[in-house]
């Protein structure tokens, strides 16, 4: 992400200093030149807005939602590839048992990738009950 927000800053800051530059030697069009590099710059802006920035902040909001709505009983997979049923639910950590041998390890909520569990399923029972299925 970093490399295309450098990108589009580059090409951004190239049209400015090209802006003015005329390959004929009137000056006609020179007083319009500063706007449309202006508009050009805002467009570009608008398109890193809605391409990027947007689409993102909607990822992390459904995560963030997604690890709110754990609850005690959920099957959850850890972004460290961990698969467990969760028995514990705090604030800000989660505590889950690993298998049969009921080892029990305590994560943040950050850690946690996806929720496959009851608690995860209620989303798609409530639609398909919506849709008569």
């Amino acid at each position: 992400m970093k490399k295309i927000l450098t990108s589009v800053l580059a090409i951004a800051f190239a049209m400015l200093l090209f802006a003015g530059c005329t390959t004929t030697g009137s000056t006609e069009g020179a007083a319009a030149s500063p706007w449309t590099s202006i508009i050009m710059i805002v467009a570009i802006f608008a398109v890193f807005y809605f391409m990027m920035i947007r689409p993102e902040n909607k990822r992390k909001k459904k995560a963030q939602e997604m690890r709110d709505s754990i609850e005690v009983g959920d099957k959850i997979i850890t972004i460290g590839g961990m698969i467990g049923r969760v028995v514990h639910v705090s604030e800000d950590r989660l505590t889950f048992e690993t298998g049969e041998d009921r080892v029990r390890i305590e994560v943040t909520k950050w850690a946690v990738s996806s929720n496959e569990g009851k608690g995860a399923n209620k989303e798609k029972v409530d639609s398909e009950e919506a849709l008569g299925n």
